[in-house]
């Protein structure tokens, strides 16, 4: 297997970097604020959208999550567990320092240093990583500890810096020293839940930005970010409320950009405990565990009337953890019907005719609408028999406490980090372990789809990967292990006289945003 960036590849890539405008001045509006200017710091989407303005990887993430050329213009695999990868020429740092292979092996060296006391590390993404090797200023040779299909995907993940700056630290970072990429703009300041300042990197290497200077401002009251839009405090904002999006789509002198997004809405459920502390059949044993009872809970959910009624349309109802169009997906599995009356024949074969008494939890601060959406959920629970309470909290106190399994049904979002099907079913999914099943409160645990799943892991060759992926996918939504209900659409509003594609991993990226 062999990827090279062609002459006309590169040549229709650059073809999209916006021409010079002079003195150009952008504000953008985000809806969650920056936690550290480490770009290996936490794996995070705030963060990550904000790193990809200042830094680049040996590849990137282009807006439908394919993996593009970057610092690296080709890869190849010498052998199932050596991968070579060769660099651009001429890229310069912010500091005017020359980009060269040594870059990279600091780089890469330098994650577990940047992981320390991390929420949620990169180290997944570098783990199967035994050694890197510059062969030469312009030749990387990756060795993993077994076959990495996914490498370059997770190497899409982790920000380049300067050799010299591998022992920066987290806290010195975010004060500001050794913020230095290759990325299209260069680090100004950045003040903590307030905004980011970013100028214009003159030398970049797919070409200069249209804007001189950018400001990122943070505004995590979703009306104070529309005002600011409406006032023209602001030249685009980010994530608009749904119930805002027709005030804003009716205003003469905005526009509205929605794309269907990468993250996946999902309800996880205890399939672990026989005695679960929040859901309770007459017995006292839990009836989650029964797959006719949760596919007797997916029937009874209208996906369809939750998206245009709660969220104003901005979302796809979801039979899979990802979305048609990524690597994985599976065709053959469509979205569960609403189907209530069907719902209670099931519940009724598994022994459930009169329902059972059911806590669902749920966040009500993390998603848009999730509180209301948790309580849609309840009430279509509650019409096919089910005693049905919804309790939503801060997702500060919420995930903790679903990380612990102290309830027994919940709502989830996951984000299809890696642009493939096993970044979401692997967290998901995969039998909880110390290196695995991380995101599995749920406890789902099933042997054949463990071994498709790894197995599609380690295999390079494209075709194959992907129909293993699709069995592990089927496989997963045949247990139902966990139950999807809608992808969020990410949405951007924007002052008339610019432009911006709308990115399926919801990334607010300036370099983007084009004078029409």
């Amino acid at each position: 297997m062999k990827h090279v960036a062609s002459a006309a590849i590169l040549a229709a890539f650059a073809a999209l970097a916006p021409s010079l405008v002079s003195a150009q001045a952008l504000t953008i509006g985000l809806a969650a604020s920056t936690t550290s200017m480490d770009p290996q710091f936490y794996v995070v989407g705030p963060n990550s959208a904000m790193a990809r303005n200042i830094f680049d990887g040996l590849v990137n993430q282009d807006d439908k999550q394919q993996i593009q050329p970057a610092l690296a213009v080709s890869w190849s695999v010498i052998d199932d567990t050596t991968w070579e990868f060769k660099l651009r020429e001429g890229v310069t740092f912010h500091d005017g320092s020359d980009f060269t292979a040594e870059d990279v092996v600091a780089s890469l060296n330098r994650v577990p240093l940047a992981s320390k006391n991390s929420p949620s590390s990169f180290m997944p993404y570098v783990k199967a990583i035994t050694s890197v090797e510059a062969v030469d200023p312009l030749t990387v040779r990756i060795t993993t500890a077994e076959p990495t299909p996914l490498l370059p995907n997770d190497l899409s993940r982790i920000a380049i810096l300067p050799a010299e700056d591998a022992g920066v630290t987290t806290e010195e970072m975010n004060a500001g020293k050794g913020v230095i990429g290759t990325g299209p703009f260069r680090f100004v300041s950045w003040v903590p839940d307030s905004e980011v300042k970013v100028a214009r990197n003159d030398a970049y290497w797919a070409g200069p930005a249209a804007w001189e200077d950018v400001t990122f401002k943070i505004f995590k009251n979703n009306s104070a970010r529309v005002a600011a839009m409406l006032s023209g405090d602001v030249d685009m904002i980010e994530s608009i409320p749904t119930a805002d999006t027709r005030r804003l789509k009716s205003s003469g002198d905005l526009k509205v950009v929605s794309v269907a997004g990468n993250r996946v809405m999902y309800l996880h459920m205890d399939q672990g405990r026989e005695v679960s502390p929040f859901a309770t059949g007459p017995d006292g044993k839990n009836p989650l565990r029964d797959e006719r009872v949760r596919r007797a809970l997916s029937l009874s959910l209208n996906r369809e009337a939750i998206v245009d009624r709660i969220m104003d349309g901005q979302g796809v109802p979801a039979g899979q953890l990802v979305p048609e169009g990524y690597f994985g997906y599976d065709p053959s599995i469509g979205v569960d019907p609403y189907d209530p009356a069907k719902a209670k024949e099931l519940l009724a074969e598994a022994g459930y005719p009169d329902g059972f008494k059911l806590t669902f939890h749920a966040s009500n601060d993390r998603y848009p609408n999730d509180s209301r959406v948790a309580q849609a959920i309840g009430q279509f629970f509650s019409r096919i028999g089910i005693d049905t309470s919804v309790e939503t909290l801060p997702a500060s106190v919420y995930f903790s406490r679903a990380s612990n399994l102290e309830f027994s049904f919940i709502m989830g979002g996951a984000a299809v980090e890696t642009g493939e099907a096993s970044g979401v079913l692997g967290p998901l999914l995969e039998t909880y372990g110390d290196s695995a099943g991380r995101g599995n409160r749920g406890r789902y645990s099933n042997p054949e789809f463990d071994a498709t799943l790894q197995q599609a892991r380690q295999t390079l060759d494209d075709a194959t990967r992907r129909e293993l992926l699709q069995k592990a996918t089927r496989i997963a939504m045949t247990d139902l292990g966990v139950i999807p209900v809608f992808y969020l659409a990410n949405t951007w509003a924007l002052e008339d006289g610019i432009d911006y594609p709308g990115r399926s991993d919801g990334y607010t990226l300036a370099y983007e945003v084009r004078p029409e």
